[in-house]
């Protein structure tokens, strides 16, 4: 009898270490991927993605705000998923934005010059 409850007890013991070691192994609060995917929000606002990127801009922000509210409510699958997309989202408004910014400018550059050629061809022909 005595072997049987001590049996018992190491057994219980074994059970509640492979318990414990299964709820150390389980999935992280994904606190660095939702860090990540903030800075990176922060990135493409100061980008020009609310005016260049609306769409993409909007898509990363309700991705970060659910990976923040499934973070809260301790489901780190979803939370690590919706971080990563909305960090992709977040860069994805930034490279929008960067490229509609070149392209402005760009165009903005060309009409100057080509304002300034149509100006230096009146200032070189001859008055009449």
């Amino acid at each position: 009898m005595k072997t049987d409850t001590s049996m018992w007890v190491r057994g219980a013991a074994i059970a509640a270490a492979v318990m414990t070691a299964a709820g150390c192994a389980s999935t992280p609060i994904p606190n660095e991927k939702i860090a990540l995917a903030k800075a990176s929000v922060q990135r493409a606002e100061q980008s020009g993605a609310p005016e260049f990127a609306p769409v993409e801009l909007a898509a990363a922000r309700d991705k970060l705000s659910r990976a923040e509210k499934s973070a809260a409510a301790r489901e780190p699958q979803p939370a690590t998923m919706l971080a990563e997309q909305a960090d992709a989202d977040a860069q994805l408004a930034e490279a929008t934005a960067l490229q509609q910014r070149s392209h402005k400018a760009a165009t903005e550059f060309d009409t100057s010059m080509q304002a300034l050629r149509q100006e230096s061809m009146r200032s070189s022909q001859p008055a009449q």
